[in-house]
Parts: structure tokens; C-alpha cells; sequence
């Protein structure tokens, strides 16, 4: 079977991926259950593409409901190598206007209920995850949008909450103090767990609001966040278009792809056999 290199994980209003051609479904099973919802692979520009919808087709699981760990589990079994997250934010800045695009260099984990990782159970790993964010695959994003009539903002401090609640304004001005830039809630672990993988993340963060604490612009609601989300829908597509072939012709000369060469730490004939059959498509290549 042919693999799949190039993954997009749709957030907020982006279910579905037009122009994806020779379209199939497939149910993937993992070892942490099963993705939010089926994959599509289909043909884009070329190029063979995976398609997740992260809160499943119409929207049905809330931030903290989403099974992150299957949903970048299944992309890898495929061969994924590098992915895209398309998601939805906040402004926690006055030049950061709803309707534009900001790809984050960093990330804030603010959540309270999630499972972070792949590892535990007779297996320890601690990855390297200083800089979260690909820096190759979110210069390629950076550009790809620009070119597609985008308004980019290249860097940012993306903290994501937990959710499904939004901001109080106590929290708002709290993380605006921080040095916050943006603010999400499906970012981590998902950039995280990509690490793990070994897979190069990159996300491409929709503004749609000012969250809470601007004085002179309307609180967040679901009806403002939709509607802006409708309105950049086609630049995101363009803008894929426009990475998709790039990604396939470029060399992955990144660090992403040997994250586990120096964070497994357990003693090798210790590691249950069981959890190294489990794990196989991510530590197999350092166990064998």
C-alpha cells in the first residue's frame, strides 16, 4: 500500500478538504482507540494528502474530547511525516485583527484534563519540545498563505486552554501579561504528540476575535468565531494547494524527524514486549 507523507488535521468550520481528488475513506484502529473520524486520502496538486476532521464531521467532540493521541497515531501508520493543524483562535493583541493568519513559533499549555503523550507503561520518553513548532514546515505555511492573499503574522505565543469555555476577562488580561500572543484550545497536546511521532507540525492559526478583553470590540462568541472561520476557508484551501506540492518536493533537514533518537531513556531489556509492538511504528526503528 502506498503511504500517505503529507497529513492536514481540519479544525473549527474546515471538515472536509476541497479539491482533494480520487477520494477514499479509511478507518484506521490504533492502540488509543479511534481518530475523531474516518481519514480521507485523496490526491492534491499530486500529491497523496490524509485528511482529518479533528472534532469529527459536524462537529460533535468538544476540545477536550478529542482523542489527539489517535488522531496523530492513525496519520503515522499512514507514513505521514509532516502535518499542518488548521485552527481557530483569539487575538490577545491589538495588531492581530480577526480575518488574518498567524503561524506560532511557540506554544503555552494551559490544559488541565488531556493525555500528553505516548508513552508510560514499562516505556519512558522525554522529548525534546523547546521550540514546538517546525520551523521549515511554518516557514513553507508562512509563505504559502502570503502567496494565497493571506495577512500572515510569522511568530507568536499560542497558549491553549482547556475549554469548551471561553476566556473570562480576569483570564483574558492574565495571559496578555504572560506574553501571550493567541489563544486556542486544541493546539496542545496535538503539537506535542506530532514530537513524539516524529513528524514535522506546523499550524496555521485563523484570527477570529478578540477573545474577551478589548474594550471596544465585541466578547467571543460560536456565531463570530463561524463566521470569519466561512469567510478564510477558501484562502486556507489555496493556501494548501499552493504547500502541498512544495512539502513533497523538499527534504525533511529538520530535527523533527529523529526526536526519539536521544529520549528513550528505560533499559532496553526492560521494555514489555507487548508496549514495544504497540509503540512499533514510532520507537521500531531504535528497538529492532
Amino acid at each position: 500500500m502506498e503511504s500517505v507523507r503529507i497529513g492536514i488535521i481540519g479544525g473549527s468550520g474546515l471538515y472536509q478538504m476541497a479539491g482533494l481528488m480520487d477520494v477514499e475513506e479509511r478507518r484506521v484502529s490504533t492502540p488509543f482507540g479511534d481518530p475523531s473520524d474516518v481519514l480521507l486520502i485523496g490526491v492534491l496538486e499530486g500529491v497523496r494528502v490524509a485528511f482529518v476532521a479533528r472534532h469529527g464531521r459536524g462537529h460533535r467532540l468538544m476540545p477536550g474530547e478529542v482523542n489527539y493521541r489517535a488522531n496523530i497515531f492513525a496519520l503515522k501508520s499512514l507514513g505521514v511525516a509532516q502535518v499542518v493543524g488548521i485552527s481557530a483562535c483569539g487575538s490577545l493583541r491589538e495588531h492581530l485583527h480577526p480575518g488574518e493568519i498567524v503561524i506560532p513559533h511557540q506554544l503555552y499549555d494551559h490544559t488541565k484534563n488531556r493525555v500528553y503523550t505516548f508513552f508510560g507503561q514499562g516505556l519512558v520518553a522525554h522529548i525534546g519540545i523547546a521550540d514546538p513548532f517546525c520551523a521549515r514546515l511554518a516557514g513553507h505555511l508562512a509563505d504559502a498563505t502570503a502567496e494565497a492573499g493571506g495577512t500572515v503574522h510569522r511568530g507568536g505565543n499560542f497558549i491553549t486552554i482547556e475549554g469548551p469555555r471561553f476566556s473570562t476577562k480576569a483570564e483574558s488580561f492574565a495571559y496578555r501579561a504572560w506574553g501571550m500572543d493567541i489563544i486556542g484550545m486544541t493546539t496542545s497536546p496535538e503539537a506535542f504528540l506530532a514530537r513524539e511521532a516524529e513528524i514535522c507540525y506546523a499550524t496555521m492559526a485563523h484570527v477570529t476575535d478578540y477573545d474577551v478583553w478589548h474594550e471596544s470590540e465585541e466578547a467571543v462568541n460560536v456565531e463570530m468565531l463561524l463566521g470569519t472561520l466561512a469567510a478564510n476557508t477558501e484562502l486556507a484551501q489555496n493556501a494548501l494547494r499552493i504547500l502541498i506540492p512544495r512539502l513533497a518536493s523538499t527534504a525533511r533537514d529538520c530535527e523533527c524527524k529523529d526526536a526519539l533518537a536521544t529520549a528513550l531513556i528505560t533499559q532496553r531489556d526492560l521494555i514489555p514486549a507487548e508496549k514495544k509492538k504497540q509503540l512499533a511504528p514510532l520507537v521500531g526503528r531504535y528497538l529492532d
